[in-house]
């Protein structure tokens, strides 16, 4: 307990240390915006010739054709996108903000412990970054099953 209140006191010292400024500096409707899972395509206005991504294991980007990107959210966080044209000039340098997905899940907490259940129409365990260890690894290697199950059986 006494970490706990350790911790808030430490977190309100911060908060009163920043100035208003910089706490409004995040904003995250200028982000580019993917859910986890999802993919979103960015059209840029002139070829890419580099693509550089800061976290990859956040979004990840795909490169369509010259002039289309496809960002892909890996897990939660921000990063950032930089492309570059052929001369070295910037086309895009832009904040990243991968969002979790819960369009159609419940989630269900039991005290710290977490679930998430992909419910269309129906409810079933899905995988989701957060998710309780236990649930989270059970559900993985159910999953990993029948993938494998599924290949085997088209092979």
């Amino acid at each position: 307990m006494l970490g706990l209140k350790r911790f808030a006191a430490g977190l309100a010292l911060v908060l009163a240390i920043v100035p208003a400024s910089e706490a409004l500096a995040f904003d995250s409707d200028a982000m580019l915006k993917v859910a986890t899972d999802q993919a979103r395509v960015l059209k840029i206005d002139r070829p890419a010739e580099t693509v550089i991504i800061g976290n990859p294991a956040i979004v990840d980007v795909t490169i369509h054709d010259a002039s289309t990107l496809v960002l892909t959210g890996r897990s939660y966080g921000v990063t950032n996108l930089v492309v570059l044209d052929a001369r070295g000039n910037s086309i895009v340098d832009e904040q990243v903000i991968v969002t979790s997905n819960e369009l159609g899940t419940v989630r269900v907490y039991r005290q710290a412990q977490r679930v998430t259940f992909a419910c269309s129409p129906e409810c079933e365990p899905t995988v989701t970054i957060g998710d309780d260890g236990g649930t989270f690894d059970a559900s993985f290697g159910q999953f990993q099953t029948r993938q494998s199950m599924a290949v085997g059986a088209a092979k």
